[in-house]
């Protein structure tokens, strides 16, 4: 049996590990205006934080269509696929799942199981990494769906956002509320596990910077830890300083978000993506 993974660009995984397995990207839309921009080809993250507080209206995202998804799974059976893993970002967040589970159903030239990861970000990506190191060491679907099980119990993400501004612009929550909340200098922080976000609300960067390490923290001994941002390069050196204690600067992959994360989040977002290690 030839298991090959494919997943979505909200993955975040680096470039080289992508190659290196042989995944395959889905890529989602971002929109802005009557412009279309698939995401991780048409527009770069760096390119796209630094125009994003300036776009004259604020982008949208949309997730592949059914054609997308029908294009890679034949194209992965020519090639010799038997079973194709396709891992997405959670359902709870976006409706990529349900998009891949209709073309999966329609596909007939390759079994296609469709895993929803209940998490986002590196969250998903260390899912779909050992997914796709399973399936390079010829285990099988049924192999690698117990060992995606019980890493997500043991996965989380959680980041702190240093403005309200773009959830208010995205209408991810009520203007009059992100008034308040600059005003009063909150900093929320947005947390994902098993498929269930959830959020806390601070205020000053300060106390967010010190509710991540504690959170951090409760998560127990670490499996992986990366860092999350969302171009916030000064944000990384603070949480890299600061975690050295727990992991090796080489141990610890850093992501510069997704487009179609940031779209909601804006600019200079901050957190991490860690699994507990197994007791």
């Amino acid at each position: 049996m030839k298991v090959r993974i494919v997943t979505d660009s909200t993955c975040d995984l680096p470039a080289e590990t992508i190659s290196e397995l042989g995944i395959c990207i889905v890529p989602l839309y971002i929109n802005v205006g009557n412009q279309g921009f698939l995401d991780g080809i048409d527009i770069t993250r760096e390119e796209f934080y630094k125009k994003l507080p300036g776009f004259p209206v604020h982008p949208t995202t949309a997730v592949p269509s059914l054609n997308k998804f029908h294009g890679v799974y034949g194209a992965l059976a020519e090639q010799g696929a038997t079973h194709i893993l396709s891992i997405h970002i959670s359902v709870s967040l976006s409706g990529v799942v349900n998009v891949a589970r209709i073309a999966a159903r329609e596909t007939t030239s390759v079994i296609v199981t469709v895993f929803d990861s209940r998490q986002l970000s590196l969250g998903s990506g260390f899912l779909v990494e050992t997914a796709a190191r399973m399936a390079e060491a010829g285990n099988s679907v049924e192999e690698i769906i117990a060992a995606l099980n019980n890493q997500i119990k043991r996965s989380y993400v959680f980041a702190a956002l240093d403005t309200l501004d773009f959830l208010n612009r995205s209408g991810r929550m009520n203007k009059f509320v992100a008034n308040l909340g600059a005003l009063l200098k909150i900093k929320p922080i947005l947390t994902m596990y098993d498929g269930h976000p959830g959020n806390e609300k601070v205020r000053t960067r300060e106390n967010a910077t010190r509710r991540l390490l504690e959170l951090l923290q409760q998560v127990g001994p670490l499996e992986r830890l990366a860092i999350l941002h969302t171009d916030a390069p000064e944000r990384v050196a603070e949480l890299r300083a600061l975690t050295s204690s727990i992991r090796s600067d080489a141990s610890i992959l850093v992501a510069n978000l997704t487009p179609v994360i940031g779209v909601h989040i804006g600019p200079g977002a901050y957190g991490f993506a860690a699994i507990r290690a197994r007791s």
